[in-house]
């Protein structure tokens, strides 16, 4: 048997700050042969990583060291390797792809400038043969016109361009291994499945080994030769990827296996009042051009959707990013101008001005995508939540305000003791719960979920969905719940509407369309969201 590309012997990994230190990774290991995918998965602080990022010395020194283990890269140490050798091994043999690549790509260079960097630097080739290999790699990862993307700039690009370019710059040197740290979170279903079918393809024609590291179990299933759980430092369970998830053996993994969001929403019931009603909505965006700025068209983000959402049910609008559903969400807020009819409860507000808005605001609340982007670092999580009751309650006294917040704390399921500290000291799954004590507060009518589970690990998505759903029972809460996550909307919404370039593709009782949905564009979602065999559709890939 010959001997592994890759092989990791009981790495541990430390921390030291402020005089202390902590074990993030304890006695790791694992191999990986020629050719092989593993997958590394586990909730967020489980060690992945950590571990990961080890393999290429990218942790920061000297807060981090390594008590023990070893990192053989056919045969060598890489922990103790120099930096003229980590330097030839990074982006030559070894190359890393990462979650965001927003962040990662370099927001003042051009897509041709930061490929063609890494093709000087490790192959010194300049001028029109980097250019012949740019283009090549563009094509090969599948973007669209390559040659009118050289000039462009990470942000006019879409996630899964800008995911597809990281790809392309991590293939530039032909490595022999690619670490790929969590690729597809934070993309649209349909967008995943086409960058996983990417990578299997160039896997399959490189033959590349690869380490993917997730906490989608979904995803391993479908793309992992082998699988590594991990928790808390520890990996507790590997082998084979079937053999681990049609026989789990340990608690954790059971634990994995088991958390995806279930249940049913509560039963539609037309007696109920209509909370948030909109006719013919749209939102048009002016294109301007010439010396005079004079309007030539319009970018239609919501175009003529109509809907109809009552107290104690859930609206899922779905769809892949730049769909319009967040759009549309903040017209029906009134946070953006619109044209057609919005009535919130039996109030037509679409020509409602800011100030006549304000008394209204108390009963539509939003919960955002990112909690700790939404959360304000600065204050403690008691002023975070009382900020809503100072605004539109002012003459509650401050034992009063403190008592209301203790109680949206409580209905989030959080110690109401915790609330003087700030959000840093939370947990991603407690940050978003915070955002919804914050909604909570004010005791709504109607609430905006704007992807509130997407950056959350699977556990603690089943988590906020069970919350969500009791807390609308509790209080007859009306949802608007926007998502590309077709799970979460299965579990909570009444109706969905299925969007796409501002129009409605297809509306109606989510039990319909999720167990026929009738046009190939929503076939090709849930394709993409539960596994099943991809429907080419005209146009729904980059």
């Amino acid at each position: 048997m010959s001997a592994p590309l890759l092989s990791i012997r009981n790495l541990s990994v430390a921390f030291h700050q402020g005089g202390k230190t902590s074990l993030a990774v304890e006695n790791v290991s694992f191999d990986i042969a020629r050719g092989e995918v593993v997958a590394l998965v586990g909730e967020s602080g489980s060690g992945k990583s950590v571990s990961a990022n080890s393999i290429l010395d990218l942790l920061p020194h000297p807060a981090a060291s390594y008590p023990s283990g070893e990192i053989l890269f056919k045969g060598k140490d890489l922990l103790k390797a120099d930096d003229a050798t980590l330097r030839k091994v990074r982006g030559n043999d070894i190359t890393m792809i990462f979650q965001e690549p927003m962040t990662s790509l370099n927001p003042l260079h051009s897509i041709e400038k930061q490929i063609g960097e890494i093709l000087k630097l490790h192959q010194q080739i300049e001028g029109p043969p980097a250019r012949t290999r740019i283009l090549e790699l563009l094509q090969q990862v599948g973007i669209r016109e390559p040659e009118k993307r050289l000039k462009a700039y990470p942000h006019e690009l879409s996630g899964g361009q800008r995911q597809r370019v990281m790809i392309a710059m991590a293939l530039a040197n032909r490595p022999e291994l690619l670490i790929a740290d969590e690729p597809t979170t934070a993309l649209d279903v349909t967008v995943q499945a086409q960058i996983l079918e990417l990578l299997r393809g160039l896997k399959s024609e490189h033959g590349m080994a690869m380490l993917f590291i997730t906490h989608d179990l979904g995803i391993v299933r479908k793309f992992a030769d082998r699988v590594c759980v991990m928790t808390r430092g520890r990996i507790v369970e590997t082998g084979p990827v079937e053999e681990v998830f049609t026989n789990p053996q340990h608690e954790y993994t059971r634990h994995l296996l088991s958390a995806e969001p279930t249940g049913e929403p509560p039963p539609a019931d037309d007696s109920k009042p209509i909370v948030m009603e909109g006719k013919d909505v749209r939102v048009w965006f002016p294109i301007k051009a010439g010396f005079l700025r004079k309007v030539v068209d319009h970018v239609k983000a919501v175009d003529g959707i109509d809907l109809q959402l009552r107290a104690g049910q859930t609206l899922g609008v779905v769809g892949e990013s730049g769909s319009g559903k967040t759009t549309l969400g903040l017209a029906l807020t009134r946070l953006i101008s619109s044209k057609g009819r919005i009535a919130f409860v039996g109030q037509d507000i679409e020509r409602y001005s800011f100030g006549e808005m304000r008394p209204l605001r108390r009963q539509m609340q939003i919960v955002f995508q990112d909690p700790f982007g939404s959360l304000s670092p600065r204050m403690s999580v008691a002023d975070i939540i009382a900020e809503g009751l100072l605004v539109h309650e002012p003459s509650l006294s401050f034992e009063e305000r403190d008592r209301r917040v203790c109680w949206a704390l409580e209905e989030v399921n959080l110690d109401p003791t915790t609330r003087w500290r700030y959000p840093h000291e939370f947990s991603g799954g407690q940050r978003q719960r915070i955002a919804i004590a914050r909604a909570m507060v004010l005791k709504p009518r109607f609430v905006m979920l704007d992807e509130p589970t997407s950056a959350l690990d699977m556990s603690v998505q089943a988590q906020v969905v069970d919350l969500l759903r009791n807390l609308q029972a509790k209080h007859d809460l009306a949802y608007l719940f926007i998502s590309h996550d077709l799970r979460v909307v299965k579990a909570l919404s009444n109706h969905v509407i299925v969007m796409r370039f501002g129009k409605v593709v297809e509306q109606g009782p989510a039990e319909g369309i999720f167990a026929k949905p009738r046009e190939d564009y929503t076939r090709a979602l849930m394709a993409a969201a539960f596994n099943l065999e991809a429907v080419p559709v005209g146009g729904v890939k980059q």
